[in-house]
């Protein structure tokens, strides 16, 4: 491309819309909106006005329904799941940005975007431009030449006739034949099977195209050679559907394209309403766009401006300077707190360094273990914890972080209990948007604060070029950690107003605080495990998987790799003849949920759901919970997780010990290798039903209500109900149907949902719902009551104010909105019973650490379950202490039973 040409740039716009949703994951503003999508294309709106500076620019779309390739091929594209949900409420956000920015767009109804790209890169062809096609769809790299290239600004790749040539050995006049041989499965055009980049690529290299390549087809061999004469027609028609078409009509001028200056103040409103602060800043001083701004966008943009003062972040090296820290930090009112180690995991951490922010832009950093050539004299961990311990327990002085957990954890290895944790910026935006499941500092910083931040890979590299913290120079891990520390501090300064201003402040300070310290001191208490036993299991489960292994292959009567997805599909779909439930970018799926369905009409797909679930069993917990024995304990500490589900459930990681089967045999070894110190007791406190009891809390229904206040098996009273009889004289099977309906009710469970878990058909389960709505009315009026306050809301709440924002619901997209309406029902109940045991735990640790006697160690959350270690002689009284917190904490119009057993291990205990 030459430089004295103008330069006519076409975004593909639904490329973007969807690579920009499955690039940026989970991304969301404060009222639960997914954003991930429209920030993306945002940013690459930007980066192509503000970069680029284009002479002529336009957005080119799809519309719906079918296109000129659909009249021959109606296969077309039927493969394509539908919008994913969280997209859908996006698109209007996006064709409003569009519009801000005042881009033209060329759509037309019937022809595909890609052949109006085309069009387009022909007519600037014909007007002597340069064209840039702003994508990153391979399809259109057919398009490239002298004077057309394709600019991917998410992998920040402009791709030119020689990228081309470089990437596929091919140019991009032959990229056609490639694709018709290789097919593509996400728009459903069938290639020729068996044949893939690499086979198609050496055939196009060595015949050129289709027609020389069947006219010389003698000279390919064997089965090759087979496959693409059974393929012959498929190829034809594939080179057809991905052939873009240049000459579909095209009639914009090119004085239609001509940029036109933004909307700055439409722009800045959306950009406020999703919560952009880096591009409402950057719009905002003028420099995200050409073209001027507004008298009050400018004014905006000078404000902004005039918030970024320097930086000033020091370096500790003295003793003196670390006695003017203390002194600073006495006299704060409170700080940010951030450490620097050798490790991710706490207990195994070394300090390397800590840092201290009191004030926005300014930060101290304290080196105590830089060990590099050059490396200058540090002052030593112990002086410093020494001079800087006494405020870091005081439990007056508030201290702030992210994830300060982490940080509490690391200085309890070193002989400090931090004390006073006034503020933690991750769990503060967990609670403000629950839905978001990234908290870390970094999106927080580009969120909140409009500015991003140094990333640890920035200092330490990454792969096997990373290097320890301790290696990094002091003056860069200064600057790094002391700006972790500032952020924190002014992200405490900007959250807690908002915590308030949602009306979060009894949640947040009350419960999702406090309950930090705990969950610290429940990881460090860790649980002991038989390592042995574990080893034996695996041993056994060896053997299992070798039987079941033999047992598929006589089944499906040939061996094959039953870890591989084509394999297994080709035994399934193909052999056996089943039908094929759902299709993904790579294939026929063959997961848990396709396997469960096949299950119903052959026996290989439940051997398969066997072997898999044996098989995680002993790869996750049997092989692999001994290697994670700390050596300095000899117990194992999982993290509990307070800012991942959207319900409010803690989860556990490293290991995962939530997913432990209760019923099964091996569920049950395993949890028998979970065992208490010598002279000691495992307790465990489990709540009974209370998922249920919540629902006959918030529905009121009396029915329901009066069941749980008379003590009865409440699946049997609901079986004696909708079958007819006495509870007494129920069957196994009618109580197993009332079960899954009573808790299907609490997870929006439909017909079809139901028809699968018991193997009846839609009709029956649909009558079995009918009949539970009639014995229990309260509960059917209920969930009306919610899905209705949800769509006028936009959210949910628990019992504690616990918020769960929905947008979905208001989708056009019915099965989107059905999605929402079953999380609107399931969140009230499972969130509320997060909350109580959350409130729980707070009772019983409180009680624990005012008992100076006590030994007692809370070591395990397992949702409704709480697992304790303590001296065998202190079982009864820790027992009583319990059942009282976990029943009393929380009073609800039924009674509330906690069911506790005890013994050696986890299983005798549970």
């Amino acid at each position: 491309m030459t430089h004295d040409r103008k330069r006519l740039y076409l975004i593909d716009g639904n490329s973007y819309i969807y690579r920009a949703f499955h690039a940026i994951r989970n991304l969301a503003n404060s009222k639960g909106f997914p954003t991930n999508a429209v920030y993306g294309f945002a940013t690459m709106l930007q980066k192509i006005v503000r970069e680029e500076q284009p002479d002529f620019l336009a957005v080119v779309f799809d519309t719906k329904g079918p296109t000129t390739r659909h009249a021959y091929f109606p296969q077309y594209k039927a493969t394509r799941p539908p919008m994913p949900e969280g997209l859908v409420p996006q698109i209007p956000v996006i064709w409003d940005l569009v519009r801000a920015y005042r881009i033209p767009v060329i759509q037309q109804e019937g022809i595909e975007a890609d052949d109006l790209l085309a069009a387009a890169a022909r007519a600037g062809l014909e007007h002597d431009l340069d064209v840039v096609l702003v994508s990153g769809d391979k399809d259109l790299l057919q398009l490239v030449g002298p004077h057309v290239t394709v600019l991917d600004t998410m992998k920040e790749r402009r791709w030119t006739a020689a990228e081309v040539e470089n990437r596929y050995g091919i140019g991009p006049d032959r990229l056609v034949q490639m694709m018709a041989l290789m097919g593509d499965a996400i728009d459903n055009v069938p290639g020729v099977r068996g044949v893939g980049e690499k086979t198609a690529i050496e055939l196009v290299k060595r015949f050129g195209t289709l027609e020389e390549l069947y006219a010389r087809i003698d000279e390919v061999k064997g089965a090759r050679r087979t496959t693409l004469e059974t393929g012959r027609e498929n190829a034809f028609l594939s080179r057809r559907l991905v052939t873009l078409d240049p000459g579909v009509p095209f009639d914009a001028s090119l004085d239609e394209l001509r940029p036109q200056p933004p909307d700055t103040a439409a722009a800045l409103a959306i950009f406020r309403e999703m919560e952009f602060s880096r591009l409402v800043r950057e719009l905002g001083s003028g420099s995200a766009a050409s073209a001027p701004a507004s008298a009050g966008a400018e004014a905006e943009g000078r404000r902004l401006s005039a918030e970024r003062p320097a930086r000033d972040y020091r370096l500790v090296l003295t003793a003196d300077e670390l006695d003017a820290l203390a002194r600073l930090l006495r006299s704060s009112g409170g700080f940010a707190v951030d450490l620097e180690t050798t490790s991710l995991e706490p207990l195994r951490a070394d300090i390397v360094g800590l840092s201290f922010s009191a004030a926005p832009h300014t930060a101290w950093y304290v080196p105590v273990g830089h060990r590099y050539l050059g490396a200058p004299a540090q002052l030593p961990l112990a002086g410093v914890l020494a001079a800087l311990g006494p405020l870091l327990t005081d439990p007056a002085l508030p201290k702030y972080g992210q994830n300060i957990k982490y940080d509490a954890l690391v200085l309890a290895r070193a002989g400090i209990e931090l004390a006073g944790i006034g503020f933690d910026t991750m769990v503060a935006s967990y609670v403000i948007n629950p839905t978001r499941h990234q908290h870390n500092l970094t999106e927080l910083a580009l969120e909140y604060l409009g500015e991003q931040v140094t990333t640890y890979k920035d200092v330490a590299g990454s792969g096997k070029k990373q290097i320890s913290f301790a290696e990094v120079e002091v003056e860069k891990a200064r600057d790094y950690s002391g700006e972790d520390a500032d952020v924190a501090c002014r992200l405490t300064r900007l959250l807690a107003p908002k915590i308030d201003e949602l009306g979060f402040h009894a949640l947040f300070y009350d419960l999702e605080l406090p309950l930090v310290a705990v969950l610290a001191r429940m990881e460090r208490n860790g649980v002991c495990i038989d390592s042995q036993r574990l080893r034996d299991g695996s041993k056994e489960a060896d053997i299992q998987l070798q039987e079941l292994m033999r047992r598929i292959w006589a089944i499906a009567g040939q061996e094959f790799n039953i870890n591989s997805p084509k394999q297994l599909g080709e035994i399934l779909f193909d052999k056996l003849g089943l039908p094929v439930v759902r299709r993904t970018k790579t294939g026929r799926s063959t997961d848990e949920d396709v396997l469960t369905r096949l299950a119903a009409s052959h026996e290989l797909p439940a051997e398969i759901l066997a072997w898999r679930s044996l098989a995680k069993l002993k790869n996750t917990y049997l092989d692999v919970l001994p290697t994670l024995v700390n050596p300095e304990t000899g117990r194992v500490h999982t993290s509990f997780n307070q800012t991942v589900t959207a319900t409010g459930r803690l989860s556990s990681s490293d290991p995962n010990l939530q997913n432990i089967p209760v019923r099964t045999e091996l569920g049950r070894r395993i949890r028998e290798s979970f065992t208490a110190a010598p002279g000691s007791i495992l307790v465990s406190a489990d709540y009974s039903q209370i998922e249920l009891r919540i629902m006959a809390h918030l529905s009121g229904d009396a029915e329901l209500c009066d069941s749980f206040r008379r003590g009865e098996d409440i699946h049997a009273r609901t079986a004696a109900l909708m079958f007819g009889g006495e509870a007494a004289a129920v069957t196994s099977e009618q109580r197993r149907a009332a079960k899954a309906i009573n808790f299907g009710i609490i997870y929006g469970m439909g017909a079809y949902g139901l028809s699968q878990q018991l193997a009846i058909d839609q009709k029956q389960a649909k009558e079995f719902i009918e009949r539970y709505f009639q014995r229990y009315p309260g509960v059917r009026v209920w969930l009306d009551r919610t899905i209705e306050q949800a769509r006028r809301a936009g959210y949910v709440e628990t019992l504690l104010g616990r918020r769960r924002y929905l947008p979905e619901i208001a989708s056009k997209n019915r099965s989107v909105a059905q999605f929402a309406e079953r999380m609107a029902i399931n969140t009230p109940v499972q969130g509320t019973a997060a909350d109580m045991i959350k409130q729980a735990m707070l009772a019983i640790d409180r009680a624990l650490q005012e008992n100076p006697f006590s030994r007692a160690l809370m070591v395990l959350q397992i949702h409704d379950e709480l697992l304790f270690e303590v001296p065998a002689g202190e079982a009864d009284g820790l027992v009583a202490l319990v059942r009282e917190k976990m029943e009393g904490v929380m009073k609800l119009v039924v009674p509330v039973r906690v069911d506790v057993g005890r013994g050696k291990n986890w299983a005798e205990a549970h």
